[in-house]
């Protein structure tokens, strides 16, 4: 992970996973890029990932992280169409078909001492389980009513993607893009004065 810029956290998860890979700045950023990377944003998403933290990504390998960035690229091209309301290509829409369908759901049931509870359990390797995960979150991205209105932040050099909870939100985050905006416009008027 780049430690100079911590990854955005906080969107919906299909989003978060999408804004691991940005430009920002003065460069490009990819937290996912080593297995370290990747432990480490599951770690910052242990609320909402809390299966996949510990030991669980003891061993990722480069093939693992490809399966990651292509789930991630997929999820960027689906995003981008469909919250500009364009058509999303068939191949993309197989591609997380298929993440989804690599570690199948079933419920489990168990006595939970006064009653029965059902967990859900997916059955695949860790990182196909991770991927579906995560996949299912960009489903629910993308089935979401809201999806056209996730936005791009304001920033020229910043590339993440949010949903807004107030029609007013402008940047990806105030303390990353926000106050370096609105820095630039103070120089840029007391410059032109």
């Amino acid at each position: 992970m780049n430690a100079d810029i911590p990854p955005l956290t906080g969107e919906l998860l299909g989003l978060d996973l999408i804004n691991t890979h940005a430009r920002s700045g003065t460069g490009s950023i990819d937290h996912l890029a080593t297995p370290d990377g990747l432990r480490a944003w599951v770690a910052l998403q242990a609320e909402r990932l809390g299966d996949f933290g510990g030991d669980a990504l003891a061993k990722v390998s480069q093939a693992d992280l490809a399966a990651i960035h292509s789930l991630r690229a997929c999820a960027s091209r689906l995003v981008d169409h469909v919250r500009h309301g364009k058509t999303p290509s068939d191949a993309s829409l197989r591609e997380l078909n298929q993440t989804l369908s690599a570690a199948p759901v079933h419920l489990e049931l168990r006595w939970a001492g006064s009653s029965m509870a059902a967990e859900t359990r997916r059955t695949g390797s860790v990182i196909a389980d991770l991927a579906a995960h995560l996949a299912e979150a960009v489903a629910f991205v993308l089935t979401d009513p809201g999806v056209r209105t996730i936005r791009k932040c304001e920033a020229e050099d910043c590339t993440m993607l949010f949903l807004p909870a107030s029609s007013r939100r402008r940047w990806c985050a105030a303390a990353r893009c926000g106050n370096r905006m609105r820095v630039a416009r103070y120089y840029q008027r007391h410059k032109d004065s």
